[in-house]
């Protein structure tokens, strides 16, 4: 029997976690939750976590994007390559885009935040669980 894999929610709505949960538990992952970018960060060390899924709106502000800095310029392998979902409610907001899809003066595709996919809040829960199947790639659920 192989070990399911574990993913990290870090997203300070604990109804958004639950509903979360309850999809990925279904699909067979495990999941382990954190409130904060410093809690959601101490977590990255202590659990060996296969994907991220991150909030970037939490209550101190833009704690996303410094959690996504700290991960990928602060710790060492293998957590600094864990692969990020961001959770957003901000591209139905805004037309800022976090990961343009097409190469600029500045970035290539992907380099400004770097980051492995985006979904949109609200979540659709057939689309959060083909999005992290897709991104665990051989490390299927069930």
């Amino acid at each position: 029997m192989t070990e399911q894999p574990k993913i990290l929610i870090v997203e300070d709505d604990a109804d958004l976690v639950k509903i979360m949960s309850v999809v990925l538990e279904a699909q067979a992952y495990q999941v382990v939750a954190a409130a904060s970018k410093e809690e959601g960060l101490d977590k990255v060390k202590a659990e060996n976590s296969d994907l991220i899924i991150l909030d970037i709106m939490m209550p101190k502000g833009t704690e996303g994007f410094h959690f996504v800095w700290e991960l990928r310029n602060q710790f060492d392998e293998p957590h600094r390559d864990i692969p990020i979902l961001v959770l957003t409610a901000i591209h139905d907001t805004t037309s800022l885009r976090f990961y343009p899809d097409q190469s600029d003066e500045e970035y290539a595709p992907g380099e400004y935040l770097p980051v492995q996919d985006f979904v949109d809040k609200p979540i659709d829960p057939d689309d959060l669980a083909a999005r992290v199947k897709r991104l665990l790639g051989t490390k299927e659920g069930g």
